[in-house]
């Protein structure tokens, strides 16, 4: 198994939600912190450690963003992070797999399952050997306690209660001589 860290440049982290039931509002978080160990000649053998800070999250509106961290919704105050630690992945075809782990938002941990794409292996110009994923998922703010909403006049919500997650993530993998280091 060969240990991975993030490439921050090449790293996304981004969700979406629907916003009066009749749109949709996008967003991103700065890359994440954390570790891969991965083979891809084992890959159901893949341990994944996440922790984002939810500080950084960013929807193109200040305002809006200043909401998300207030207590309505992450409380960045209180619960600066949101981390993800892998608990098995199952393998569901060549280059796919669903990876299951426990997301923590707020203080609740809820099991989530994430459909991931291996991308591929390769060389970076720089000599470093990488690896390419993007995964997708869905939650229930609700949930994780992410409960703040508005009800609407004409019948609905003002905030979706469903999030779709979408990580696009490029690993490079650590060498021997740095991990000694470490």
């Amino acid at each position: 198994m060969t240990n991975w860290t993030f490439d921050l440049a090449h790293t996304a982290i981004e969700f979406s939600a629907r916003h009066m039931m009749i749109s949709t509002v996008r967003g991103r978080f700065a890359p994440p912190s954390g570790t891969l160990v991965f083979d891809p000649a084992n890959p159901a053998a893949t341990q994944v450690t996440v922790e984002v800070d939810l500080a950084s999250v960013e929807t193109g509106m200040a305002d809006r963003d200043n909401h998300l961290r207030s207590p309505d919704f992450f409380d960045v105050a209180n619960h600066p992070k949101m981390t993800f630690t892998s608990t098995s992945v199952e393998v569901t075809g060549e280059n796919t797999a669903n990876l299951t782990g426990d997301l923590t938002i707020r203080g609740v941990t809820k099991p989530i399952t994430l459909a991931v794409e291996f991308n591929g292996v390769g060389t970076s110009p720089w000599g470093q050997q990488v690896a390419g994923f993007n995964a997708t998922g869905k939650i229930d703010r609700e949930t994780w306690d992410l409960t703040w909403n508005v009800a609407l006049e004409a019948g609905g919500w003002l905030v979706g209660k469903d999030i779709k997650i979408n990580l696009e993530v490029e690993a490079i993998a650590v060498t021997e001589s740095e991990t000694a280091q470490a």
